[in-house]
């Protein structure tokens, strides 16, 4: 009998308590965030924006109900028209106030069987479709190439004041979470969003206080960390930081292994309670990934080395690592060997939501396998695809059935360049077949 078949799965329902907040989540798995793109959306009116719907609710409530210690919703606009995409939830202190209701109705439908919730408070910075924004903006004027037919328009550099806002709009989206019942947040400072912008020096060449050494370049993360802690006022309150190991373009290009650890130790020294481990940005897909730069996909969990590499150097934040886990075996060992703390899943959860139920129960020990040839983009579409279905409460369409993916498959390239372009952004959790690097 092999190990897969006998695998004790006891280790994933150990509570996990972090540090800083004092918050216990009831198991080691997280669900990572992804792009639902289910919440309002006018393209003449930004005031009708952003709103949780019914679909969204009844998404996050099926997760809820799914066994799962921690859930981070899909990234939380702080700005109505700088937006990853059409359909992102928004927090703007400029949108009416009366969307509140929608977000505790949110936050109860998530957390009803006790499971942690954070939303993902996000900047796409210079990576909003010229569709939605023609005047992005950045830490610096270096514009984003077009990916998969989505086009980009050159970003304005944030002024001093810009900033300030930026890093204000982050504590007003914290406290309305807060006011909502919501957990924590996580910022997204990685995939190439606002605050990895800033993190970069490839997309930072700033020579002001924001830019040059490390800890300039992480002021505003540092800023807005501090500054939610300030608004939010209570110390229950939980922050993770969604953090790159790499960007893994080239070497010495981008946010390197070594200023990544350096980082987290600053986000520890700030109270960070959990830092997600992930890597790579949306503009690898057209560069690739050298030979010698970034992680081997030779195993389940890419990131796991650096992990490893990470954890003498933390005390107390706790170390999650998403990206290509499919086996309660390979879940397991990552814990037993102290490599993280909490098990990081996205695109599984739409495909079987009850998955970490299952696994914890004994019933499951490995993760449906859909039958996609080698394409970023079906697998993308499929997970949006299965995410609209739950939000509607439509059955999931079985992607392990090779009729549903053929067919799945003709559709959307009837449908192409129009659904590439829909669909290149909507993971959260980085693109694992196109970098080879993450879930």
């Amino acid at each position: 009998m092999s190990s897969e078949n006998t695998t004790d799965t006891a280790v994933l329902g150990q509570p996990v308590t972090f540090p800083f907040s004092q918050k216990t989540a009831k198991n080691r798995v997280m669900k990572s965030a992804m792009s639902e793109r289910l919440a309002t959306f006018s393209t003449h009116d930004p005031r009708k924006r952003g709103q949780p719907t019914e679909e969204l609710i009844r998404l996050y409530e099926t997760w809820g109900m799914g066994g799962i210690g921690i859930i981070i919703t899909g990234n939380v606009q702080i700005k109505k028209d700088h937006l990853e995409a059409t359909g992102n939830l928004i927090i703007d202190r400029e949108l009416p106030s009366d969307y509140l209701d929608d977000y505790r109705e949110l936050a109860r439908a998530a957390k009803a069987r006790g499971s942690l919730v954070l939303g993902q408070l996000s900047h796409p910075g210079r990576q909003v479709p010229i569709t939605i924004q023609s005047s992005p903006e950045s830490s610096s004027d270096i514009e984003h190439p077009s990916v998969a037919g989505v086009l980009f328009a050159r970003p304005i550099p944030l002024t001093r004041e810009g900033i300030g806002d930026i890093v204000q709009r982050f504590a007003y989206g914290a406290l309305v979470l807060y006011k909502a019942g919501f957990d924590g947040v996580q910022l997204h400072a990685a995939h190439g969003y606002l605050l990895h912008q800033f993190l970069s020096p490839r997309t930072n060449i700033r020579t002001d206080d924001y830019g040059g050494s490390l800890l300039n370049r992480a002021r505003l993360l540092l800023d807005t960390i501090a500054e939610i802690k300030r608004t939010v006022n209570d110390s229950s309150f939980m922050i993770s930081v969604k953090l790159n190991c790499g960007d893994f373009l080239h070497p010495n290009d981008g946010v390197s292994e070594e200023e990544a650890i350096m980082l987290a130790n600053m986000l520890e020294y700030a109270g960070v309670d959990l830092v997600e481990v992930s890597g790579g940005t949306y503009e690898l897909q057209l560069v690739g990934k050298p030979d010698n730069v970034g992680p081997s996909p030779s195993r389940e969990a890419y990131f796991i080395d650096f992990a490893d590499r990470l954890r003498p150097h933390l005390s107390w934040t706790k170390i999650c690592v998403t990206g290509g886990f499919r086996s309660a075996s390979a879940m397991v060992d990552a814990v037993r060997r102290n490599s993280t703390d909490v098990i990081g899943l996205a695109r599984p959860l739409t495909a079987e939501p009850f998955l970490i139920m299952e696994i914890l129960r004994g019933d499951k020990l490995h993760a449906k396998k859909n039958k996609f040839p080698y394409n970023q983009t079906f697998h993308i579409a499929a997970a949006a695809t299965q995410i609209a279905e739950i939000g509607n409460g439509y059955d999931i369409t079985d992607f392990s059935n090779s009729f549903n993916v053929s067919r799945f498959i003709a559709k959307l390239q009837q449908e192409l360049p129009t659904a590439m372009s829909e669909t290149v952004l909507v993971e959260e959790v980085g693109s694992p077949e196109v970098h080879r690097l993450q879930h």
